[in-house]
């Protein structure tokens, strides 16, 4: 029988488990009410293929079954899951997604097993402790950003890693879709986009300071049919797919689509390619009609693909050189009598948020669009540690933590010489676990600003599928913890006991294949010697 014990993020309040309990095996029966179908489905395609069994329709009064129901009297994904010796398995959800969270914590209950994709143990009857876990979310925002734009990632390595975030009770992916280098989602009315911005020659293999390069093209996108499969597939999970499309910085792999979206007055813009190398690039969007005009267009076939409430528009990372030497960036400054560079960029970023709102969105951006002045429904992600984050909710602006000292998944795991491509600081499971989501200073007030947190898989340094899992577990599982769990003060955190839960924990992880980084360091093969990294000694500022 297992229990309750081992389940992460952990549960708000576990009666029990006792000795006696509930079997499940091919006579047990499926009765889902109104409202559940979503997680009968994947209860179904799910468990039912990895344990063998069936789940066959049933009546709710069936004795052993299992049974789903939404119960408006719990929270919006709260749960209530009753495993009931002689009756059988309950989940109550307090609306769809509340079901769905507490079938992914009927999985963890029923063992390592439940995360394959076939039966291991045909015929085998699969035992849950007699128990009654009450649970649910202390943020409504708990995301992953993953970078797709710096190395591509294939729609099914897309599909996988949204079931890796529901496994963990994650339900939004930021989805970053374009920078200089590359551009992954298929405009149909600007199709260079993806002829032209979706690959590059080459590629820079480590850190931007590192000699080395990886001579192959790069490169691929997404069709819009991808992207309503992956949005969908998503939905199916109670997951919201958030796309990050980059403007007026991390623009090029766009620029080299369309010269003229660049600073035709200052650059030869016809000669620049898709970038190949990693940093801050100097060369961004024009502030003109005609790039507003294209941004719009980019934006409502977005809008078509995509039904988030926020979009994501970048705003970081925009250097102001090519506008200071701009005649044509300086008439526009003029014309608007704006303040300077600062607040051109603030127009740029306003523009798109009245934009947005009028058709029923909200903009979302990094913490650099309060530079300058920020309109009243915009949202900031707050990436350059907490002081972003602090302003905007101040301000009245709602807020995602997620702050690079903390919860950036392509800083190094560990300070020893073996970890590979070591970026930023060292941020270990232990740290990830004891990072704070609501600054400290904030009043009630203000921290209800604060939507949720997000931990970012930024790609530069992750050449293929296998450095992605590496990076991100098992941190995203203390991650997601902290996203779900109503957790002590950092420093009485029990993370001795987390560890003991994580036992069972890579397991899970096994079965499902995920490349993680093991407790005891790096495999020989998860090793890059001699690639060039970029590692920050001590701790990481809080601020």
């Amino acid at each position: 029988m297992t229990s309750g014990n081992e389940i992460i993020p952990a549960p708000r309040a576990v009666v029990g488990p006792m000795r006696c309990g509930v079997l499940l095996d091919d006579s047990t029966v499926l009765c889902a009410a109104p409202g559940t179908e979503s997680t009968e489905r994947w209860l179904r395609a799910t468990l039912g293929a990895a344990h063998g069994l069936p789940l066959r329709p049933g009546p709710e009064e069936a004795r052993g079954g299992v049974r789903l129901l939404v119960d408006d009297t719990l929270e919006p994904e709260a749960y209530r899951l009753s495993v009931i010796t002689d009756r059988g398995v309950e989940i109550r959800g307090g609306d769809p997604a509340g079901v769905f969270w507490g079938a992914q914590t009927l999985r963890q209950l029923l063992g390592p097993d439940a995360f394959r994709r076939a039966p291991v143990r045909p015929g085998m009857r699969y035992g849950i402790a007699h128990q009654i876990i009450e649970d649910g979310p202390r943020f409504h925002w708990r995301g992953l950003l993953l970078d797709v734009a710096r190395h591509f990632m294939t729609k099914e390595g897309v599909l996988r890693y949204l079931d890796l975030m529901a496994a963990h009770k994650l339900n939004v992916l930021h989805f970053h879709l374009t920078d200089d280098q590359g551009w992954r989602v298929e405009i149909e009315r600007h199709p260079r986009l993806t002829e032209v911005g979706s690959w590059r020659s080459r590629t820079k293999f480590g850190h931007r300071a590192s000699p080395l390069w990886d001579d192959r093209p790069h490169g691929g996108f997404y069709t819009q049919d991808d992207i309503r499969e992956i949005v969908a597939y998503a939905a199916e999970r109670h997951i919201t797919v958030v796309p990050e499309i980059d403007l007026p910085g991390h623009s090029q792999a766009a620029i080299a689509a369309y010269p003229e979206l660049g600073n035709t007055d200052v650059v030869d813009t016809r000669a620049l390619p898709v970038w190949d190398t990693w940093g801050i690039n100097p060369n961004v969007l024009a502030p003109t009609d005609n790039t507003l005009r294209f941004y719009e267009e980019v934006l409502e076939e977005v809008l078509a693909l995509f039904p988030s409430e926020f979009i994501h528009v970048g705003g970081d990372e925009c250097p102001k050189e090519q506008w200071r030497g701009s005649p044509t960036a300086q008439a526009r400054i003029e014309e608007l009598g704006l303040a300077g560079e600062e607040e051109l960029q603030a127009w740029f970023i306003g523009h798109f948020d009245t934009w947005l709102a009028a058709r029923g969105r909200r903009l979302i951006g990094w913490d650099e669009i309060l530079e300058g002045g920020l309109a009243d429904g915009a949202a900031v992600s707050s990436w350059r540690g907490y002081a972003g984050g602090i302003a905007a909710a101040r301000a009245g602006h709602d807020v995602v933590m997620c702050p690079e000292q903390h919860v950036y998944l392509d800083h190094r795991q560990d300070g020893g010489a073996e970890e590979p491509v070591p970026i930023g600081y060292v941020r270990s499971l232990e740290d990830v676990y004891r990072f704070e989501p609501v600054p400290p200073g904030l009043t009630p007030e203000e921290a209800a600003h604060v939507l949720g947190t997000q931990a970012n898989a930024w790609t530069e340094v992750m050449e293929d599928p296998a450095r992605v899992d590496y990076q991100v577990f098992p941190r995203l599982a203390a991650f997601a913890e902290v996203a779900w769990s109503r957790l002590p003060a950092p420093e009485r955190r029990d993370f001795a006991g987390f560890e003991r839960r994580m036992e069972a924990h890579y397991e899970r992880l096994d079965a499902l294949g995920v490349g993680y980084r093991p407790p005891g360091g790096p495999k020989p093969w998860q090793k890059r010697p001699g690639v060039l990294g970029r590692p920050i000694e001590g701790a990481p500022p809080h601020r």
